[in-house]
Order: structure tokens, then C-alpha cells, then sequence
């Protein structure tokens, strides 16, 4: 049985699929399968889905998609399960812009019910069901080199975190360092990776590129965080910086990220960003229980002097706005990383 793709979600941007593909009807819901479906409706608010180009697509009723099955859980957008099985008909939702299709099981009364779609079948290639995990780089338990690394984590969602790795990025590109990326959790989407770009990383990675289209649930992030920087050492970077998506707490695998012994050693200055002060407190309380300092707090914390007060006052920390203070951002991390 053969479908007719209207549009490629970015999550399968490293499946070599062709406009129209062989589908099995039936089959495993297995994190990481490519799934072929059609819009069963249009919305109004969260109604675009990411190309595998990057731009940006209005989805309408009757458009057949390409996505991969995953899960999510936002605090701030959709939850959403990996069904156990899946057939022809189907119901099922897409989950965040990246394409990542899953069961819905709670939303945010902000964004609506996500979009529904019924299942067309699974992508086959060569008789094969295609998987993301067929096409990625390989994920590592060891460091193979030693690189300073940069992480950028945040208290929640929207706490400022791509923001913040976005202008590094350009402050130190801009006083000649060589930086790399990496997205080590989160849901899939290309657009912070390609930001990264836009900013000045030689290359960006991220976990999709390592055959995850989300981290829920998964012990895989240090062996990720591992893979990448093996991978990014052939770019010979100066400075690697690392984007831990979602919360400290939350369900993306940040935590293992932190908990990891080699991974912490290799961290040279730790930035978290926080929405307010108590969330920059209860941070940096948490970071000590995992033996890790924080060398400075950005985000909506510091966007007045309120904030940045309260952070020098009472955490005894530095606090930078990483939008209006972006010099001295790039000056204190290099201050910090012992780094002229």
C-alpha cells in the first residue's frame, strides 16, 4: 500500500523518505517508527508543523503527514503515550511542532486539544519498518575527548535556556572561539539547533540526531551528551555548550544529565535560568544536592534589578540577562572558564 507525502515533519529530517512511500497497515507503536497519517482537522492555535527544510507549515484538514511516533510531557503544552499498537484508522494526535505523533492524554487550556490524525500506516523501507534510530549517529558511554562544556538549564519550559545558549554561542563565536552545540533533551524540533547555527556554532546537534525524537522517560541523555561530544570533537571546538531542555525536574532525563560523574567533571561553567526568585533558589538548592555549582542565573529573573538583586544578595551569585547584557554575558563566562 503506497501514500502520497503532503508534508515532512522535521523529525524525520535524517530518514531518506520519498514523496510517496510503501506503508504497513498495522503494526508495534515503537518510539521512533516513522508514521504516515492525515489531518483530520484545522486549528487555529498550534496549527503549524516544522518541515524537515526548517520553515514553518500551516497543517489543513486532509494533509497527509510524516511524522514519528513518541511521547511527550509538557508541563506548559501537551502529555501524550506511545500507543501499544497501531492500525489503519486510527486516532491519534500530533504533539508538538517537530511532528512527534503520540496518544494525547492532557493539555494545556492555552493551546487546545492537540491536532488529530488518523493513521495511514508505517513506513516501510526495503519491507522494513523505517525508525529513526536506523539513520543516527551513535550514542556512547565514555568521553573519547575533553572539551570545555558550557551547560545551559533551566527551573521550567520557556525559563529562557535557548535564548541564553543562542547568545553565548554568538559572544564567544564573535571573540573568536570556536563553539559547538548540542541539545541534549527535550522534544525534537530543528528550529533551536538551527539556531544555534544562525548564532555562530560550527555545528549543532541533538538528541534526534541520535535517534530519540523526545527523551521522556529515558536514561539515554548522558549517553547522548557522550555521543555528541565525541562526535563534535572532529569539529575541534574550543568550547562546547549544552542545552539541557525542559526543567532540572522534569520528565526529559535532565537530572540523569547532572547525576552522570564524567559528564560533570567535563562541565567548565554551569548557567541555570530561572522565571523568578523562587526558582533561582530552589535551583541552586538542588544543584548543590547533586554537588554542582552554579556559576550564574539568567532568564526572566534578571530582566529587572529586582531579581538580579536577589541573586547577588542572597544566592551570592552573579545574575545576567542573557538579552540586554550579552557582552558582559560572553565576559563573566570566560571570566569564569579562566578563558581570555
Amino acid at each position: 500500500m503506497k501514500e502520497a507525502i503532503d508534508k515532512r515533519a522535521s523529525v524525520t529530517v535524517n530518514v531518506p523518505l520519498k514523496r510517496e512511500v510503501d506503508v504497513r497497515p498495522e503494526s508495534d507503536g515503537k518510539r521512533g517508527n516513522v508514521c504516515v497519517v492525515r489531518a483530520l482537522e484545522e486549528k487555529r492555535v498550534y496549527d503549524m508543523i516544522e518541515l524537515v527544510t526548517g520553515r514553518m507549515a500551516k497543517i489543513s484538514r486532509g494533509d497527509v503527514i510524516a511524522g514519528v511516533l513518541g511521547e511527550r510531557r509538557a508541563l506548559q503544552g501537551f502529555a501524550g503515550v506511545l500507543p501499544d499498537r497501531i492500525k489503519r484508522g486510527d486516532v491519534l494526535n500530533i504533539l508538538n511542532l517537530g511532528g512527534v505523533i503520540g496518544r494525547a492524554v492532557s493539555y494545556n487550556r492555552e493551546y487546545g486539544q492537540p491536532l488529530k490524525v488518523e493513521v495511514l500506516g508505517t513506513a516501510l523501507g526495503q519491507n522494513e519498518l523505517l525508525n529513526i534510530r536506523d539513520f543516527s549517529l551513535e550514542t556512547s558511554s565514555s568521553l573519547n575527548a575533553h572539551i570545555p562544556v558550557i551547560t545551559v538549564s533551566g527551573t521550567s519550559m520557556n525559563s529562557g535556556k535557548t535564548v541564553a545558549a543562542a547568545n553565548i554561542t554568538q559572544e564567544l563565536a564573535w571573540k573568536g572561539y570556536r563553539v559547538c552545540s548540542v541539545k541534549v533533551s527535550g522534544i525534537s524540533a530543528l528550529k533551536d539547533i538551527l539556531n544555534m547555527e544562525d548564532h555562530g556554532a560550527l555545528k549543532a546537534l541533538s538528541f534526534l540526531d541520535f535517534g530519540y525524537p523526545s527523551t521522556v522517560n529515558s536514561e539515554a541523555v548522558p549517553l547522548i551528551a557522550k555521543g555528541a561530544f565525541n562526535e563534535l570533537a572532529g569539529y575541534k571546538p574550543d568550547i562546547v555548550i549544552v542545552e539541557l531542555g525542559d526543567g532540572i525536574l522534569g520528565d526529559y532525563g535532565v537530572l540523569n544529565y547532572f547525576k552522570d560523574k564524567e559528564l560533570r567533571d567535563a562541565i567548565a561553567c554551569s548557567v541555570v535560568c530561572a522565571l523568578d526568585p523562587v526558582g533561582a533558589w530552589g535551583a541552586v538548592q538542588l544543584m548543590k544536592e547533586l554537588s554542582m555549582p552554579v556559576h550564574l542565573i539568567s532568564g526572566p529573573v534578571t530582566d529587572n534589578i529586582v531579581g538580579v538583586d536577589y541573586i547577588h544578595e542572597s544566592l551570592e551569585i552573579e545574575g545576567i540577562n542573557a538579552v540586554s547584557q550579552k557582552n558582559e554575558l560572553g565576559k563573566y563566562i570566560l571570566s569564569v572558564m579562566k578563558m581570555s
